[in-house]
Formats: C-alpha cells, structure tokens, sequence
C-alpha cells in the first residue's frame, strides 16, 4: 500500500466536506481542500462561522466514496482537527477554486467580489492541527507535519480516469483473472483502488490488494501494470 500520509493526502484531495463541528455541535458544511491539504469553507450570512473574529476550534469530516454501479460506497473517511481562519484576500480566489472544484455555488463570486463587506459570503481555511482517518482495515492519527508533508499520489488523477474505464468497460474480464489470482469463482468484481504501488480490487465482498513489482513512475506504466493483472488469466 502507500506509505498512510500519502494515502490519506489522496482521499482528501478527492474527497467532499460532509459537516463540521463546532463546540461540539455537527452543522452542514460545503467546500474543497486547497492543494496543501487544508479544507477550505465557504461559509453563508447567517451560519456559525459567518461572524468569526480571530479563528475557532473545529473539525472538519471529509468523505471519499466510490460509486460502483449505481451504489455510492464510502472509501474513506478524514476528519481534519484545527482553526478555521479567513483566507486572507491576496488568496481568496486561489481559495474559492478549491471550493469550486467541489461545491460549483454561485456565493463564490460574491465572496470574492464583496470580499470583507458586512453581509457577504466568507472563506475561511483550515489551520491543520491533527488528522484523524479510517479507510479500509486501517485507522489512526497523522500530526500536522506528516500530513502537510506528505503529497498526493501524482497519479491519481489518471488513476481515476483508468479506473472509470475499467469498470465500465472490463469488469467481466477483471472477473475472470481475479477469480484465477485467487484460486476460486468470484461471482462480481469491481476495481476499488488504483496507485501507483497497486490495485485493490472489490470481489464479491472482499477487497483484494494487487501490488506492482516495482511502483508505476508513468501513467503508461501505470496501465502497463493493470494490464498484466487483468490478462493473467
């Protein structure tokens, strides 16, 4: 598997906010994760955080899934613990684009545009204390340091998009060499993860990891790698 910090540093760059909490009080939250790891907010007159002076405790729950037919399953969850502060407007649109990619809500022009007007949409951003995850078999807690550190698999991005194509494509012959990797008959199979290290792959309802020999430096390496999986039959 990849080393904990990158993996959890993967979840969260795909993931979507699902709450926050407050003095210990869950409410609905919206917003992305900035391209160092930090959760970024967008926060609406009239909500909690709306008229924070200085910074406030809180956590941040950050859920990544996967859809597998027409099921959305959970892959992973990140609960970011730290401050929230304003992003300070020399690096609001930066911000607002981290936002964007997750939640496209038209009070990000406003936010930007009114940027410290009484009565506008903020952004605020997350000052990391800790990390706290739960994918798979394996949960624990990262300090700020190793998760800020710590980067994305480089691949991931082409790793989704090879993903996408294989379960829609090739799913009867992923079926086929997992069911002869195994030794037994797999009744449905569905590939759940996909690095640069290897690919865990859903069957029935076992997930199965696959390891590269050597980790994939390339995308073309990368689909090298998968091919030699599938087509061991």
């Amino acid at each position: 598997m990849p080393p904990i910090a990158e993996r959890v540093r993967t979840l969260a760059a795909g993931a979507g906010i699902a709450r926050l909490t407050l003095d210990g009080v869950p409410s609905p939250a919206r917003g992305g994760v900035d391209d160092q790891g930090r959760p970024v907010l967008l926060v609406k007159p009239g909500e909690r955080l709306h008229g924070l002076d200085g910074d406030a405790v809180v956590a941040v729950n950050l859920t990544a899934t996967r859809v597998l037919g027409e099921v959305e399953h959970p892959r992973g969850l990140v609960e970011v613990q730290g401050w929230a502060l304003a992003v300070p407007e020399e690096e609001a649109r930066a911000a607002a684009v981290a936002v964007a990619a997750h939640s496209a809500d038209e009070d990000l022009f406003e936010a930007l545009e009114r940027y410290g007007e009484p009565g506008a949409p903020r952004l605020l951003r997350m000052d990391v204390a800790q990390v706290v995850y739960l994918t798979g078999q394996e949960s624990g807690v990262l300090d700020a340091d190793e998760y800020l550190e710590a980067r994305p698999d480089p691949l991931a991005e082409d790793a989704e998009r090879v993903l996408a194509h294989l379960n829609e494509a090739h799913r009867a012959q992923l079926r086929r060499a997992v069911a002869a990797h195994l030794g037994t008959p797999v009744g449905e199979a569905w590939l759940w993860e996909l690095d640069r290290y290897g690919a865990t792959v859903r069957a029935d309802d076992l997930l199965v990891r696959f390891p590269w020999p050597v980790p994939a430096q390339s995308s073309t390496c990368l689909e090298t790698a998968l091919r030699g999986l599938i087509c061991a039959c």
